[in-house]
């Protein structure tokens, strides 16, 4: 399995990609998380993420995983967020 997570200052902004991938229908699970960022005390600092988990896929080097995150990279991007490739990881 491998985990993406999309960030995103605005909760609407995070609910509007992750329904856009429901959509598409071909990720194991896509949910929207506010997570508070490391190091950060105050609950106002949380940021929204978008989380896709892939089950079909489990190695994070491969043309496939690279593939999907350039896209979400891309895609986060588009709409003021990023990929946060820390976190992105096979599980």
């Amino acid at each position: 399995m491998i985990e993406y997570l999309m960030v995103f200052p605005e909760r609407d902004t995070a609910q509007f990609v992750a329904d856009g991938l429901l959509e598409e229908g071909n990720f194991t699970e896509v949910r929207v998380v506010r997570e508070a960022l490391a190091g950060e005390d105050d609950a106002e600092a949380a940021d929204w993420t978008v989380q896709v988990l892939l089950d079909t896929i489990d190695d994070p080097a491969g043309a496939v995983a690279r593939a999907l995150a350039e896209r979400f990279g891309a895609l986060a991007a588009e709409h003021d967020g990023w990929l946060d490739e820390h976190r992105s990881t096979a599980g």
